[in-house]
């Protein structure tokens, strides 16, 4: 049973014709696999972009609080000072 010309050449496009579907399956799939990353990425940089935000209004609380912090340790320290002064007299 000897292969003849046309029968070569049909397996042979056969072949070809199957790794072309493979071909255009593969790269439909990272097409959409790539759109997928796309999203995952901007919902990642929004959800950065509102934590740098959230952190700066916390930095800002924080220091904001420590200030007040060193105004009232300053009044207490006078207020105690006046305290003192009242007690030796």
């Amino acid at each position: 049973m000897a292969t003849t010309g046309p029968e070569i050449e049909v397996d042979t496009l056969t072949h070809l014709e199957e790794r072309v579907q493979k071909a255009v399956a593969l790269v439909q799939r990272l097409r959409q696999e790539k759109e997928a990353l796309l999203k995952d990425l901007a919902t990642s940089q929004s959800a950065l972009e509102d934590s740098q935000l959230a952190n700066l209004g916390l930095r800002e609380e924080l220091e904001t609080m420590q200030t007040e912090r060193k105004q009232v340790r300053g009044r207490l320290e006078k207020l105690l000072g006046h305290i003192d002064q009242l007690g030796a007299a």
